[in-house]
């Protein structure tokens, strides 16, 4: 029997959220997994500044149980698809609510997370040959933890989803570059086992150990899996078109304000042939130019849509009728929504960059500045379709195997 102290500080925070975001869902996989394992005594941890502390099972498996519902997240399905079977763009395009969080209700939720995982406090010891993982970033940027957990004889396994506060930290808040340098320092000083999610993370991850002169762990690379909806083409897609699908955070690296510029030029030629563009993602930070085209620009507020309240299923609905999937990304780590429309067989018109080269094989591949070069592809996904080939399922069974290989685990 394996004992694995499973850091589960990120789903106790997050979870009074509506939807998970990309490091929820693969926190949430990984509890999954580890619990469906008979080989694995699971302890889920809690951590704060850097002090770990063992909370009761039966807490992480409540945890687990919601992420699997498909209901969570469809307050938008119904507008949307009101608004894209119209027989023409206009006065009822849609767009997102603020969700910032007042400050004192975002104090409110750590605290009360803190004190329900205060309520499943069970001080116990870590057995010989336990391990400690952390899939989520969170409280990495504490070098105590994984020293702590060190001293206490586990090895740490843990999970790096990308290094853009280092290599883009234009494309990041304040702040953000010197606490995942400490992550990264941390975790090359502790960690036995580091997962990459793609072989772009693993080379950032190799190039950062150099230039850091610091040693590289043993670094395991496997893709992340899609969730069962986007796994299979689907016969029950919006048939309505044309438009295409933009999904992610409303951040600045996403390069949304090049894509918004685009769709003006595209509907000054095209005009009432215009197909209409739907933009899902929750709004971001340093936004505002984004912001500015959706509230102000006519040809944006006519053929855009912006949601982001939808479900997995309905996600896939929409991605699979979509003339096509556009990620103008400057950087990525692991672009998820590509990768499930891959699976989807619906074609993606995406960056050239490095990830999309890797993970998006089939996709077309346009420099992310080169306007004329998005032009002309858009306007001739619309005029001849692509085949609509499903390609690249990454799935959680084989993210898994390789992780458990790369652990020692017993296989099967």
């Amino acid at each position: 029997m394996i004992t694995v102290l499973f850091d589960a500080t990120r789903l106790f925070l997050r979870g009074g959220a509506a939807a998970p975001t990309g490091i929820d869902r693969v926190t949430l996989a990984y509890g999954r997994w580890l619990v469906a394992r008979s080989d694995v005594q699971i302890i889920p941890i809690w951590s704060l500044g850097g002090w770990p502390a063992t909370l009761a099972p039966g807490r992480l498996h409540r945890l687990l149980r919601p992420a699997t519902s498909e209901t969570v997240g469809d307050d938008d399905w119904p507008r949307l698809a009101k608004a894209l079977a119209a027989p023409a763009a206009g006065g009822d395009t849609l767009r997102a609510r603020a969700r910032n969080l007042p400050a004192a209700t975002a104090l409110g939720r750590y605290v009360g997370a803190g004190m329900d995982a205060l309520g499943h406090w069970r001080p116990r010891p870590a057995p010989d040959g336990a391990v400690y993982m952390n899939v989520s970033h969170f409280g990495l940027e504490q070098p105590g933890l994984l020293r702590r957990m060190e001293a206490r004889g586990a090895k740490s396994v843990v999970m790096i989803h990308d290094l853009i506060p280092i290599t883009h930290p234009e494309f990041c808040g304040p702040g953000a570059e010197r606490w995942h340098r400490t992550r990264l320092r941390a975790t090359l000083a502790h960690a036995s086992l580091i997962i990459a999610n793609s072989n772009t993370t693993a080379r950032d991850l190799e190039d950062f150990a150099r230039d850091e002169t610091l040693p590289l762990p043993a670094v395991c690379v496997a893709p992340l899996g899609l969730e069962p909806e986007f796994l299979a083409p689907r016969a029950d897609g919006l048939a309505v078109k044309p438009y295409f699908v933009c999904v992610g955070t409303i951040e600045p690296r996403k390069n949304l304000a090049f894509l918004l510029t685009l769709w003006r030029r595209l509907a000054e030629r095209l005009g009432e042939a215009c197909p209409r563009l739907v933009l899902v993602g929750r709004r971001g930070w340093e936004n505002e130019s984004v912001i500015d085209h959706l509230q102000r620009s006519p040809p944006i507020r006519r053929w855009v849509h912006e949601v982001d309240n939808l479900g997995d299923a309905n996600l896939a609905r929409l991605i699979a009728g979509a003339t096509a999937l556009l990620a103008p990304s400057f950087t990525e780590g692991f672009d998820l929504p590509a990768a499930e429309a891959r699976a989807l067989g619906t074609p993606v018109i995406a960056s050239d960059i490095a990830v999309h080269r890797e993970l998006a094989l089939g996709a077309t591949l346009i420099d992310p500045l080169d306007g004329s070069g998005w032009l002309a592809a858009l306007e001739a996904a619309l005029t001849s379709p692509a085949m609509r080939t499903p390609a690249l399922r990454y799935t959680w069974e084989r993210h898994f195997a390789v992780v458990a290989q790369a652990m020692g685990f017993p296989s099967g």
